[in-house]
Order: structure tokens, then C-alpha cells, then sequence
């Protein structure tokens, strides 16, 4: 294989720590379960900064596969609950109206990108040895959609991957209707992580962002995968949105997804998201060379030579 001598897929170097924080936003009276995961090192260190940002109503600790393995790797990673979790005027009620739920995921949505905001600055103030000029942001799904958003908006990001992203232009009945502006200003290099078979957020979509995005980017594509396999337990995560009753809209698609011994296994998905992702921030944070060659070159090749069956996406 090229780049014998760098493999983004295998752990670090560095024992993970990782601490629970609860940080109080005062101007919007918010409390947020935070999570950090920091390399132990014997001598102090400046870290870079990824931000990670969860799906729709997940938590903070979704994808420890990945924030784990990029610690390991010289990073400090951080994560927390966004608001529609954490504050009660945003949570589901029994007996909405339709204006009701609407205007309730317009608050969601209003909310994801200061939240990113608030952590980072909180994260700046109160955290020693972070290097404010390397700062990646990681999200899925939602998530996806507000580290691509909060660039706009945050001029300290770096660096961007986004797994499996909303806001597309045409999203499913039953999505959140999310929009990207994608003023961004700057060239922020971007990687797309998505799945082929993704059910509730559609390959079509995640090539429409693609080509909207205004920046150095790459997509690469996991075969046989679907929206479920870029988070902790994908197999039982996967099947059990398959088994759950949903509203008429989210029911068609759980119908519409496959079964999970059809698709790739949960061991494949996160070697394909943790060794790229990783790859990604040391090749624009780091300005890590055999990174940026690794990236440059037979990416299909490297990942089928670890059991991984993906494709670049060449507009």
C-alpha cells in the first residue's frame, strides 16, 4: 500500500482522557453536559480543537468511536448536548399542533449554531494548551448541517467534515427543513463522509451540498451503508429505527430500509469514518504531508485493502 508509514485507520499514541463538564450559558439561561476527550501526554502540550456536533436529538457521546480515536491522535475533542436536548421549552409536548411542532423546530434549528458558538468560546477561556488557530468541526446528520452552517458564522474553523449532513434543497416529509447559506468567505477544506443506501437523507442531496460547498473538498462514498452507520452501535441503533413505531412519514422510510445483514458491518463503517476523519484534520490542522498525499491518492484502494468498500465522488 502508498503511505506505508501513516495510517489514520490504527488507534494513536496518546491514553484518552476524557471529563464531564456542565457549562452554563448565562445569556440564554442553558446548562450543557459537556464531554472532553484529551490526550494524556508526559509533558504539557498545545492541542488542536474538533468540535463535535450530534444528530437530531442525540447526545454528546454518539459517536465515541471517533472521538476517541482522533484524541488518541493528538486532539482534543469536545462535544455537548445541543439545546433541543437540554432546554425543557424545546422539548416535544404532548398534544402539539402542526404550527406548534413547526415553530418548535425552528428553535431547534435557531439554536444549533450559537451552541457551537458557546462552546467554543467556553472551551477557549477555560481550557489550558488549546491552540485557537487549529480548530476542526465534526458533525453528523443535524450535526452535519451545523458545522457546515456554524463556518459561516464562525470564523475560526479551519477545517470541516461532515458525516452524512441535512440541508439539502428537497429534504423527505417528516426531515427538518434545514437551509445552508454556504457564505462562507474563506476557503475552509470540507470532506464529505456519506453512506450510499442512506434512507432519510438521500445521495442526491449530500452530491447537491457537495457542489454548493465553496471550498477544497472531497466525498467519499460508503457502499452498502445507511444513516445510522456513522454513530456508536450501528447495528442495534440501525435495527432498532427499523422495529420503533414512527409517525406516517418516518414510518415509510424505516420501512424503506434494509435489513442490517444487508448492508455493511458497524466494524467497516467506523474504520472508513475514524481513518479519514482523522486523515482530514491532520492534513489541513497538522499540515501533515503523508496525510495530504494519503488523500490525494488511491483512497478506494487503501480503504478495499482494509475490507472497506467505498468510492471517491467525482463530480
Amino acid at each position: 500500500m502508498e503511505n506505508a508509514g501513516y495510517d489514520p485507520f490504527v488507534r494513536g499514541r496518546f491514553p484518552v482522557g476524557v471529563r464531564t463538564i456542565q457549562a452554563l450559558d448565562k445569556a440564554r439561561g442553558r446548562l450543557f453536559p459537556c464531554e472532553i476527550w484529551y490526550p494524556e501526554a508526559a509533558q504539557p502540550e498545545t492541542w488542536p480543537l474538533i468540535l463535535f456536533s450530534h444528530h437530531s436529538g442525540g447526545h454528546r457521546r454518539a459517536a465515541t468511536f471517533l472521538t476517541t480515536h482522533l484524541c488518541s491522535h493528538g486532539y482534543v475533542v469536545a462535544a455537548l448536548d445541543h439545546s433541543e436536548v437540554v432546554a425543557p421549552e424545546l422539548a416535544r409536548k404532548d398534544g402539539e399542533t402542526a404550527e406548534q411542532r413547526a415553530a418548535r423546530a425552528d428553535a431547534w434549528i435557531a439554536s444549533r449554531v450559537p451552541d457551537i458558538h458557546f462552546l467554543l468560546n467556553y472551551l477557549l477561556e477555560s481550557e489550558a494548551h488549546l491552540d485557537p488557530a487549529r480548530i476542526g468541526l465534526v458533525g453528523h446528520s443535524f450535526g452535519g448541517w451545523t458545522v457546515l452552517e456554524a463556518t459561516a458564522a464562525e470564523p475560526r474553523g479551519g477545517a470541516v467534515v461532515a458525516l452524512a449532513p441535512g440541508g439539502a434543497s428537497n429534504p423527505r416529509p417528516g426531515i427538518l427543513q434545514l437551509k445552508l447559506t454556504f457564505a462562507w468567505g474563506r476557503d475552509v477544506p470540507t470532506l464529505y463522509l456519506v453512506a450510499e443506501n442512506d434512507t432519510p437523507l438521500p445521495l442526491s442531496g449530500m452530491y447537491e451540498l457537495f457542489e454548493r460547498t465553496p471550498a477544497t473538498k472531497q466525498m467519499v462514498v460508503l457502499r452498502r451503508a445507511d444513516h445510522l452507520h456513522f454513530i456508536d452501535n450501528v447495528e442495534q441503533e440501525h435495527e432498532k429505527v427499523r422495529a420503533i413505531l414512527l409517525t406516517a412519514e418516518l414510518a415509510k422510510m424505516a420501512e424503506e430500509m434494509r435489513p442490517i445483514a444487508e448492508l455493511c458491518s458497524g466494524e467497516q463503517a467506523h474504520l472508513f469514518v475514524r481513518g479519514l476523519t482523522l486523515c482530514h484534520m491532520d492534513a489541513v490542522l497538522k499540515g501533515h504531508q503523508e496525510a495530504q498525499r494519503f488523500l490525494s491518492g488511491d483512497i478506494q484502494g487503501e480503504l478495499a485493502a482494509r475490507g472497506v468498500d467505498a468510492f471517491l465522488h467525482q463530480p
